[in-house]
């Protein structure tokens, strides 16, 4: 899961329109029931490759090859299947959808073995960057959850030129290893119980032998009122067999606490985000009504998206999966800041 332990308090701004101070409470989303029963097992398929910086990433593509582009990105400990139901909405919509693995997962696999397995922030940042030059991709609408929020947000944040609009569940998600050190309340500290146990050898060997078990555990935590069956489940599962799943998530969750070192060529990189820098870019954040993961309130964030900005609640039991968990709800974000 991807919020930092530490973010600015500041007064809910929920919807403003670019150039305006003024704003308003956006109106609660309508439920968005969720599936009952045995869900669609479709996958993603097939896939495509290509390399792209220091990957060769494996990607699901659909829709009109000249449909505007929208790039959907997952987060951990989840993969592609993520936006398996928003996927075919916006492709039917006329847009070019691309849901890249992410380092770490599925079959995105490292084009060297001497490229160290970096799971900081910025790094799966310059991925996505990467990937776009590599499909010739000047600009697209980037929409994430979880890690893939973080990285969209990063996107946003530092090249702007790149990023048409965006969606983000759980809003600003770009933290610093500063903003780490600082110690929260301990029911806080508790939600981050998974952060500590992969800061020592014990959780990173124990995350090894038992990341199956492991990934279960936290979508039951993050998302509680998701009643996902085990076919759902086990189709994402797969991704985590990656050979570099294990290093990437626990370096990224020891480099948020500052035990372990980000790449010194990303360094400016990460220094400009630790600044927070501001958001322009049209932008559309979502937060489920049921999110059992850490995650930071909308008025912490809110000021921090100064263009067109809208923020949405998803009620109806949503957890932290929310494209998976409601992707109407998700998608109708997509098409409504992509469309402007």
């Amino acid at each position: 899961m991807t919020a930092f332990p530490l973010l600015p308090r500041r007064s809910f701004l929920a919807k403003a329109a670019l150039g305006m101070a003024a704003a308003q409470l956006a109106p609660i989303v309508p439920a968005f029931a969720q599936s009952a029963g045995t869900p669609s097992l479709r996958r993603l398929e097939p896939l495509k490759s290509i390399d792209a910086g220091s990957l060769n990433i494996g990607y699901y593509e659909a829709g009109p090859a000249d449909g505007a582009p929208v790039i959907l990105l997952h987060g951990w400990p989840y993969d592609i299947h993520m936006f398996v139901d928003v996927a075919p909405q916006l492709a039917a919509a006329g847009f070019r959808v691309i849901v890249p693995y992410l380092r770490g997962y599925g079959s995105t696999r490292f084009l060297s073995a001497r490229t160290p397995r970096n799971g900081q922030q910025s790094v799966v940042a310059v991925d996505i960057i990467a990937l776009m030059d590599a499909l010739k991709i000047k600009a697209a609408t980037v929409a994430g959850c979880d890690w893939g929020a973080r990285t969209a947000c990063i996107m946003a944040a530092l090249w702007p030129e790149r990023v048409k609009a965006l969606v983000s569940v759980s809003g600003y998600l770009i933290g610093s290893q500063q903003a780490g050190k600082a110690p929260l309340p301990p029911a806080a500290e508790l939600q981050w119980w998974y952060q500590y146990y992969f800061a020592t050898e014990r959780g990173r060997l124990g995350y090894e032998k038992n990341r199956h078990d492991f990934a279960k555990l936290i979508w039951q935590l993050a998302s509680p009122k998701w009643n996902f069956d085990a076919a759902t489940f086990e189709r994402s599962a797969v991704a985590f067999e990656n050979p570099d799943h294990v290093a990437i998530t626990v370096h990224n969750y020891r480099w948020r606490l500052g035990l372990a070192d980000g790449e010194a060529k990303y360094q400016a990189l990460e220094d400009r985000l630790a600044k927070a820098p501001v958001i322009g870019v049209p932008t559309i954040t979502l937060e489920g009504d049921a999110n059992g993961a850490p995650h930071p309130e909308p008025g912490t964030y809110a000021k921090k998206f100064s263009g067109t900005y809208e923020h949405r609640l998803v009620s109806g039991g949503i957890g932290h999966n929310l494209p998976q968990e409601a992707p109407e709800a998700f998608a109708k974000a997509v098409l409504d800041v992509a469309r402007g």
